[in-house]
């Protein structure tokens, strides 16, 4: 380090080229990787007042001198923060890249937009390969987290690439992002209090070179309020044209897992109602995973919806009033369900090293849909069976298939079980048709 900060001195500033030096070294056994120019690379906005290091934003203090300064303490509040992030590699998010997604140049004046930074970089490069280190040798990173040693890259029919981050980096972006939006706001709010109230006879008083901001201009910012039904029994298709139902959505907490900031408003396909406002991560943990539109492939992230995360999960799908008066779930919900769950005895196995691993990877189809429940057939089976002996494992008509969730749900799930039914929503239309089209999940733009 090029300068030192005292022992036990709480408020100590110190230099950028420091910051970036205690920056990596507190996070050297972290499992998320970090970047070594996280205060003097792109996109640090040292210059702008702060510094995203993970989800925490590093105030800047420029000195008497002209150089700007950071406080050693909240770089390591931000290093114990993102060292307390596990990651697990192989639950992976796609970030990329996406039909309709808007281009952006990626430069000092941008704020983090960390999904159109990453397409911009990886497309001008040619992929990640090609694009390890910047032409100036330096790193870039977003929020301080080296994003390039964790990226991968999938490659779709031969030609489509893909590409795929663990979701535990994509919700700390996500999180980083809202929490720099909330700060630009609170900074142009108390700029533009600060323009109508200073008397105009009198000059502005220089700024005091060791006066440190706190983490927002003007004190913490709001956090999002927990969602409380505010939406419920509204069409999607009607709430989405409404002028300023972006900004309301981001006022809200994901419904789902509490935690996150909500980006996108979650619907059922089916019915076209609202579900609740939901964050990027918990959307896409959702979305079933389509290899056609009648193809759902059962992936392991299928173990949290149906086994470990059960009741927030099937409170979350009735939130629809279509699928809670039915006692059921969307039709590629079901078949995964179906998969998953009731058919689960069905899934040979064979000889591991420790024990006996489940065969290949469970897929599931169906002809006909949830319209039609009597031509309605489910297939499940399995690919890339190692001895190339299994198939199909079963064939389940729909109306047996929903038979068998409402007496999983009524088990499972006792009070989303009894706050189902038809008797709760006698004000239904006898049919629902889907009021929006199912893109089959490409896009992760808010309508």
């Amino acid at each position: 380090m090029s300068e030192r900060v005292m022992p036990g001195r709480t408020d100590g500033l110190i230099t950028l080229g420091a910051a970036d030096a205690l920056w990596v070294a507190l996070t050297a056994d972290s499992a998320v990787p970090t970047a070594s120019g996280a205060f003097t690379c792109s996109p640090a906005r040292a210059k702008a007042g702060y510094v995203l290091l993970g989800d925490q934003v590093v105030a800047t203090v420029r000195a008497s001198d002209g150089q700007w300064n950071v406080p050693e303490g909240e770089v390591r509040r931000a290093a114990a923060e993102l060292n307390a992030v596990g990651m697990d590699r192989h639950d992976l998010v796609r970030v990329g890249p996406f039909r309709g997604a808007p281009r952006q140049g990626c430069n000092e004046e941008t704020q983090l937009r960390w999904r159109r930074r990453i397409a911009g970089e990886l497309q001008e490069s040619g992929g990640p390969e090609r694009a390890a280190r910047r032409e100036d040798g330096r790193t870039s990173h977003l929020a301080g987290i080296d994003w390039r040693r964790i990226l991968v890259e999938q490659t779709r029919d031969g030609a489509q690439r893909t590409w795929w981050l663990p979701r535990a980096v994509v919700r700390l972006l996500d999180a980083a992002e809202h929490t720099e939006t909330q700060w630009v706001q609170a900074a142009r709010t108390r700029q533009a209090t600060e323009t109508v109230t200073e008397p105009p006879s009198h000059p502005r008083p220089a700024r005091d070179a060791d006066r440190r901001q706190t983490t927002s201009p003007e004190g913490p910012t709001a956090s999002p309020r927990p969602y409380d039904k505010e939406l419920e029994g509204q069409l999607y298709s009607v709430l989405s044209r409404k002028p300023g139902t972006r900004r309301r959505v981001a006022g809200w907490a994901c419904a789902v897992c509490r935690s996150e900031p909500a980006t996108v408003l979650d619907h059922c396909h089916e019915h076209g109602y609202v579900r609740a406002p939901v964050c990027q991560s918990c959307n896409t943990l959702e979305r079933p995973d389509h290899l056609y539109s009648n193809d759902v492939r059962v992936a392991n992230r299928y173990t949290r919806l149906f086994d470990t995360d059960t009741d927030d999960w099937l409170r979350h799908w009735h939130r629809c009033p279509g699928c809670r008066a039915r006692t059921t779930l969307p039709l590629p919900h079901l078949a995964a369900w179906t998969a998953h769950t009731a058919c689960r005895s069905l899934r040979p196995t064979h000889p591991a090293p420790r024990g006996r691993k489940p065969c290949g990877v469970l897929r599931v189809s169906w002809t006909g849909s949830q319209n039609t429940p009597r031509s309605c057939l489910l297939t499940v089976a399995v690919d890339f069976c190692p001895s190339g002996e299994h198939r199909v494992l079963a064939r389940v008509p729909y109306r047996e298939a929903a038979e068998r969730f409402r007496a999983w749900l009524a088990e499972t799930a006792p009070a989303v079980a009894a706050a189902a039914g038809p008797d709760r929503l006698d004000d239904l239309p006898a049919q629902i048709r889907p009021v929006i089209a199912d893109t089959s999940g490409e896009s992760l733009e808010l309508f």
